[in-house]
């Protein structure tokens, strides 16, 4: 009844032991990967922001992501700027 190879499982749906092996089953090429990217956006924009009652939640968690990965990018200057002194 729940013999789905894990290849063809969702991510959220493999067991931390499987793991491996799903990941075996990706495809890392450059063709793959765009298409993976092109999938989570195509879900991402139908999921939040293409809907017939729509608000700003869709376009504030992009944003906010956004904001947070930039943080972390730049956390190195930021953390060596707090400890420098100005005088």
């Amino acid at each position: 009844p729940n013999d789905v190879p894990v290849v063809e499982k969702r991510l959220m749906d493999v067991k931390l032991g499987e793991l491996g092996s799903w990941l075996g089953g990706r495809d890392f090429t450059p063709n793959g990967i765009i298409s993976a990217v092109r999938r989570g956006h195509d879900r991402y924009y139908n999921k939040y922001i293409n809907v017939k009652k729509g608000g700003i939640g869709g376009v504030a968690m992009l944003l906010v992501g956004y904001v947070a990965l930039s943080y972390l990018w730049e956390y190195d200057h930021i953390k060596h700027d707090r400890w420098r002194k100005y005088h």
